[in-house]
C-alpha cells in the first residue's frame, strides 16, 4: 500500500486485512470490461459488492465501461480498468446511474465518477478526486448528486446513516434515500458501522462534513470530522467562499512538476481535522473590534492554516488564503478599507517578533501580532535561540 489514511486505526487495519485477502476489483467478466463490485474485504465482510438493479446487466456493464474507457482526468489521464471497479449501477429517479471507483495511476488519485445515460450511450457527469491515492473504496460513506439531492452510497460496513437534521436515512441496496443539503453550507452525516474483524466493537459515530451541493468538480465534497470541530469550526460560513481561489481552501493551487494544474484539486483543499482556534478582537478601523480565529486543516499536502475575521455588527466573515504550516505563519486579510496582515506563532519569551520601523501594532501580543497592510512589500523576522525566520508580504 502506497499509503494509509490519516484518520486513525480503521483503515490501518483495514488495509492490513485487504493486504492479506487480495485487495482489488471482482474478477473481470471479459478481459476488457470493468469489474462489478471491488473485492475488498474486512475478515470475511465484501466491503463493496455489486449493487443496484443493473449490477448484473452485461449490457449496463460494457457501457459504462466504454464511457469509463473514454474518460479523462483534467490532466488528461485515464482510468486503468482492472483495477477500477463498478461499485453501484441502476435505477436513480428514473433513469440509469453508475457509480464507479477509478484509480488513475497517472494523477495519482482515486476518483469517483458518477455517470448517466445519454440515450444508448452512459457519460461521465460527475468526477470527483480523492486524493489520497487507493484509498477511495477504503470510505465507508460516498456522495451522489441527483435530480432529487443528495445521495450517499453506503459501504457493507454501515449499519445506519444519520443525515443533517439527525435522522435516519432510508437506504436500499446500499444507496441512501435523497437529503436536502444546501449549496454553500457544510452539514453532518453520521455512520454506524457494524461490528467486523477490523472493527471488533464497530463504530457508533463516523463524522463526515458535506462541503455542500454547489462543491464543483473534482473537489471532493466531503470532509472527516472524527471529533464534531469541524462542524463547529465552519458553522454559519459560506463553503463556496472557502472553496474559491481566493479563499483558504481553494487558494494553493496543486503543482505537477514545474507547473501549476489549475483543474486539479487545490493542495490546499481540506481532507480531515479541521479545527477552529480563537484568536482574539483586533479593530481595523481602531474603533469596532471584531473577532479573529485561526483555521487549521490537513490536505493531502500536509497541515494548513488561514485566518478568518468576524465584523462587530454581524457582517460577512472575511477570509484570508491559506498559509502552510509554518514556524511564522503570514496572512493577508483583506478587509474592506482596512486590509490587515496577520502573524502567528507558537509563543515564547525568546522569540521576538520585528516589523518594519514605523509599522502600528493593532494587536501585539505573544504569539501575534496584527498589522494594517502596507502598500510597499513588508518582511517580518521572528528570532529564536536557535534560528531566524522571514516572512514578506505585499510587493512583487
Amino acid at each position: 500500500m502506497a499509503r494509509s489514511r490519516r484518520h486513525g486505526t480503521t483503515a490501518t487495519l483495514l488495509a492490513l486485512l485487504l493486504a492479506v485477502a487480495g485487495c482489488g476489483p471482482v474478477a473481470d467478466l471479459k478481459a476488457d470490461s470493468l469489474p462489478v463490485g471491488y473485492d475488498s474485504l474486512d475478515g470475511k465482510l465484501k466491503v463493496w459488492p455489486p449493487r443496484g438493479t443493473l449490477a448484473g446487466d452485461p449490457a449496463a456493464t460494457a457501457a459504462v465501461t466504454e464511457a469509463v474507457r473514454a474518460w479523462r482526468s483534467p490532466e488528461d489521464d485515464r482510468a486503468h480498468l482492472p483495477s477500477s471497479g463498478i461499485l453501484w449501477s441502476g435505477e436513480v429517479d428514473g433513469g440509469p446511474v453508475a457509480l464507479v471507483a477509478a484509480d488513475v495511476p497517472g494523477d495519482g488519485a482515486s476518483w469517483l465518477l458518477q455517470l448517466t445515460r445519454d440515450g444508448d450511450r452512459y457519460a461521465v457527469h460527475r468526477a470527483s478526486e480523492y486524493t489520497d491515492p487507493g484509498y477511495l473504496v477504503y470510505s465507508d460513506v460516498l456522495p451522489v448528486q441527483s435530480a432529487e439531492g443528495r445521495r450517499y452510497l453506503t459501504s457493507g460496513r454501515v449499519e445506519r446513516l444519520r443525515g443533517p437534521d439527525g435522522r435516519d436515512l432510508a437506504v436500499t441496496d446500499g444507496l441512501s434515500a435523497p437529503v436536502r443539503v444546501p449549496a454553500c453550507r457544510a452539514v453532518t452525516v453520521t455512520a454506524t458501522l457494524r461490528p467486523t474483524e477490523s472493527l471488533p466493537r464497530g463504530r457508533a459515530a463516523d463524522r463526515l462534513l458535506d462541503l455542500g451541493t454547489a462543491t464543483t468538480d473534482p473537489r471532493y465534497p466531503l470532509v472527516r470530522d472524527e471529533t464534531g470541530a469541524g462542524q463547529r469550526a465552519l458553522a454559519g460560513l459560506d463553503t463556496c467562499l472557502l472553496a474559491g481561489e481566493d479563499g483558504p481552501f481553494g487558494s494553493i493551487p496543486r503543482r505537477i512538476g514545474d507547473r501549476y494544474a489549475p483543474k486539479s484539486v487545490p493542495e490546499s483543499w481540506p481532507m480531515e481535522a479541521l479545527t477552529v482556534r480563537p484568536l482574539g478582537p483586533v479593530a481595523p478601523d481602531g474603533r469596532k473590534p471584531g473577532q479573529l480565529s485561526q483555521l487549521t486543516w490537513k490536505s493531502d499536502h500536509g497541515e494548513m492554516t488561514a485566518v478568518l475575521y468576524r465584523p462587530a455588527g454581524g457582517g460577512p466573515p472575511v477570509f484570508s488564503r491559506a498559509d502552510r504550516s509554518n514556524p511564522l505563519q503570514a496572512y493577508v486579510l483583506p478587509v474592506p478599507e482596512h486590509p490587515l496582515v496577520v502573524l502567528t506563532w507558537r509563543a515564547g519569551p525568546d522569540a521576538p517578533l520585528a516589523v518594519p520601523p514605523g509599522t502600528p501594532r493593532l494587536v501585539d501580543r505573544p504569539g501575534l501580532v496584527v498589522v494594517p497592510q502596507a502598500a510597499n512589500k513588508q518582511t517580518f523576522s521572528l528570532t529564536s535561540p536557535d534560528k531566524t525566520y522571514q516572512r514578506s508580504v505585499g510587493g512583487r
